[in-house]
């Protein structure tokens, strides 16, 4: 049986973790589980917030059959502006009848590892890094996507160790373990033909379950492997260096996603790069699903609180 949050609330509270892979619901009424389900985040579209706010009332329906939550939190993936979140929060409350706000889902981490404020960080099928300024204003880094960015995330990992083998090529040495692991991967024979495999088989999903190639030529001794995770480790500090930068409180800092929580080298790499920038901050492991950060932020709904993240 999961903690649940205690309190004398009596109204049913929804909580929900859309990932990029899966999805999170729990749903208590008071110190009640009344819900705790995981479906799959296919069909999650967040720019159509019609069909995303369909997705969602659809979930909450299944888990709860006829009530009318009395407050819905969700942190979702995709969702990286405050446009965005109150759009679609705007859209679900038309559908379920009750209050609700939509966060990125990177904003779960603070409030479920217990901190108040501070800042959220991402390492999974994408990054990110998130957090509120003074004045309650939303702040996010990163979140480009796999094509563009996502340093640090799987598929951000297999793409840099692609361009690393690349510029080892490019500099007359002979592949090792890390390019070995690669071409017999993509069932190519030469470093250079990589990109024209990887691109046949693009996307977050393709290029991101290979990720663990990465950590496999890591504990084999390469070289290039090793760079590309203290590479992926400095971006993933600098995402956090920079919302501090923005007036965000960095006294904390929540850690979540499977690739960063899994794989210990990444995870310690990155606490050493930012302890080195941002003295003093400290760092909080992710040891709960990210939904009862949903949770607790929907419990602040129903005691009034986040009134200026929901208007």
């Amino acid at each position: 049986m999961p903690d649940l949050i205690p309190g004398p609330i009596s109204g049913v509270r929804v909580g929900i973790d859309v990932g990029g892979t899966k999805t999170h619901l729990r749903a208590v009424a008071g110190p009640r589980l009344l819900a705790d389900q995981v479906y799959s985040s296919v069909g999650w579209i967040p720019a159509d917030f019609r069909r995303a706010a369909g997705f969602l009332a659809g979930l909450i329906a299944r888990a709860v059959p006829g009530v009318v939550p009395a407050a819905v939190a969700v942190g979702a993936h995709g969702c990286d502006s405050a446009e965005d979140g109150a759009a679609l929060g705007r859209a679900l409350e038309a559908l379920v009848g009750g209050p609700c706000l939509v966060l990125n889902d990177a904003e779960l981490l603070a409030p479920a590892v217990g901190l108040g404020d501070g800042i959220g960080l991402v390492a999974g099928t994408g990054s990110v890094a998130v957090g509120r300024d003074a004045a309650g204003r939303p702040v996010y880094v990163g979140g480009w996507g796999w094509l563009f960015g996502d340093e640090g995330s799987a598929p951000g990992l297999i793409r840099e160790a692609a361009r690393a083998s690349l510029a080892a090529r490019d500099r007359g040495e002979e592949p090792d373990l890390l390019a070995a692991l690669l071409l017999a991967a993509y069932r190519v024979s030469e470093v250079t033909d990589l990109p024209d495999a990887m691109a046949a088989q693009a996307g977050a999903r393709e290029w991101g379950e290979r990720a663990s190639l990465v950590f496999e030529a890591l504990d084999g001794g390469s070289s290039v492997a090793e760079a590309v995770i203290e590479d992926a480790a400095e971006a993933l500090s600098r995402l956090v260096v920079q919302v501090a930068a923005r007036g965000v409180d960095a006294s904390g800092v929540a850690v979540g996603g499977g690739v960063i929580l899994n794989q210990p080298r990444l995870y310690d790499a990155f606490v050493r790069r930012l302890g080195a920038a941002l003295p003093g901050t400290a760092v909080h492991r992710l040891t709960v699903p990210p939904v009862q950060g949903a949770l607790v932020i929907a419990e602040r709904m129903t005691l009034g609180g986040l009134q200026a993240e929901a208007a």
